[in-house]
């Protein structure tokens, strides 16, 4: 069963993990589109199609990763997981179901018309379908942070049988987590998504693009990013309050804090060593944990030891944490320091740009660091305090699981590295292409004030 529950849990995180580098970039990707699109109608200039144009192709390609990565999570529940949907499918099942009947069916309905319509529907429906789709995107958010933070803070509902039964759907969906978690994951989308922009807009400029279009798509999303940076600090520090509020636990080994004490530093690095309860070669800021999970240098934060055979595993949750917040102060320098730069209209040098490139996909490393503190930090519980993870377990063979598990990260890495190649090859392509126009504008008379391709004079625009 040991096996079984260590490969198993395994699974589930490189699914998970896989899946959800491609909403973090659609959810917020969505409205850059439609800002993108209506930029488009208000002013009428070509640029801000041709941004359009080029990443509506990246967000079709990252939703069709996500939603055939979203498809394999679902079978998790029934093969490895059977006892989560025996105890909580009242809650769980519903609530995923909204998900499908309000956010996918949007979402899949209009991405047709915004993908293929815009020279078959008129220009109104179209932008309105792009805002649909943004719609939809944000939709899934909420439902899927709705029943992710009802398993941290279970609300609303009561036991019978061994079976949870829902009294109150309103406090299930808006469970105490639920508006910092969502706020906090929507906020990350549009740092990711803005991270992306930036960086394969940088690329592009890096390999000779001289034209408007990445450029101002870079400005565009690291002034987004440069607005986000604080508002995500500032929504972080409330999450963490409320963490602490319901999950002391989860809080005490994000701070790598054994004992319950006052004057707690802020623990910069260390190694946390479960089996003498320590934390090995540790550099610390004094009181600062203090200060901000109780505002008062003198204020008690509970410690591990109150928790004993209750709490999660410490050390992934401790480096987990740091790397979410190192990245995140990273992305802030990086979108400060650009959008500085840009507002005193000075290029950007080629190490400058090697560095937007770099942090290209910073984003994905701060959710996933975040994600991984969320879910190791709920253990040993699937549901806190309703079901343990060890009860939720499957029992079948542990060589079928091996299988499986071999299968999906041999999909996964595959997937992955051809959804990269193929990013930078559309960045390359796309300025190819557009040297092409250019070359072919000198020979027109006039363009058509929709897609900006060359048209010769007396033919339809």
């Amino acid at each position: 069963m040991d096996d079984v529950f260590l490969l198993s849990r395994l699974q589930f995180a490189a699914n998970i993990s896989f899946h959800i580098l491609f909403p973090s970039i659609t959810i917020a990707l969505g409205w850059f589109l439609f800002y993108f699109k209506l930029r488009f109608n208000i002013s009428g200039h070509p640029v801000w199609m041709r941004i359009y144009r080029f990443w509506v192709k990246v967000f079709a390609l990252t939703f069709a990763l996500g939603v055939v990565s979203g498809i394999t999570m679902s079978f998790q529940f029934g093969t490895n997981w059977p006892g989560y949907m025996e105890t909580v499918g009242n809650i769980a099942g519903p609530l995923l179901g909204y998900e499908v009947l309000t956010a996918f069916f949007l979402e899949a309905t209009f991405l047709g018309i915004m993908l293929f319509g815009i020279h078959r529907v008129p220009g109104w429906l179209h932008t309105l379908a792009t805002l649909l789709v943004a719609v939809g995107t944000t939709l899934s958010a909420f439902w899927i942070i709705a029943l992710n933070s009802w398993m941290q803070t279970p609300t609303g509902f009561e036991m019978r049988e061994g079976v949870a039964y829902a009294l109150d759907w309103s406090q299930i969906i808006f469970n105490p987590s639920f508006p910092y978690r969502l706020s906090h994951v929507l906020i990350a989308s549009g740092l990711t998504a803005s991270f992306v922009i930036a960086g394969l807009s940088a690329y592009r400029i890096f390999r000779g693009d001289a034209k408007k279009a990445p450029l101002i798509a870079l400005k565009t999303s690291m002034y987004v990013a440069a607005v986000l940076i604080p508002l995500q600090i500032f929504v972080g520090d409330l999450h963490g309050l409320n963490t602490l509020q319901h999950q002391p636990q989860k809080v005490a080994a994000m701070e790598g804090l054994w004992e319950t004490k006052q004057n707690v530093p802020m623990v910069l690095f260390a190694i946390p060593d479960e089996k003498t309860r320590t934390n090995q070669y540790e550099l610390s800021i004094p009181n600062l944990t203090s200060i901000i999970l109780t505002h008062s240098r003198d204020g008690e934060v509970q410690g591990l030891d109150d928790f004993v055979g209750e709490h999660p595993p410490v050390a992934p949750v401790f480096y987990a944490f740091r790397i979410m917040v190192g990245m995140g102060f990273l992305m802030w320098l990086v979108s400060w320091f650009t959008s500085a730069k840009l507002l005193r209209k000075k290029n950007l040098s080629k190490g400058h740009l090697c560095i937007l490139i770099g942090t290209t996909f910073a984003g994905w490393v701060a959710t996933l660091a975040g994600w991984y503190v969320t879910e190791i930090g709920r253990q040993p519980y699937i549901v806190s305090g309703v079901l343990r993870t060890t009860e939720a377990v499957t029992d079948i063979a542990p060589e079928n699981v091996i299988f499986s598990f071999i299968l999906y990260m041999s999909v996964y890495m595959l997937l992955l590295v051809a959804y990269l190649k193929t990013l930078f090859l559309m960045a390359r392509k796309s300025v190819e292409i557009e040297e092409i126009q250019i070359e072919e504008r000198r020979h027109q008379k006039y363009f058509s004030p929709i897609d900006d391709n060359p048209v010769v004079a007396g033919e339809r625009p």
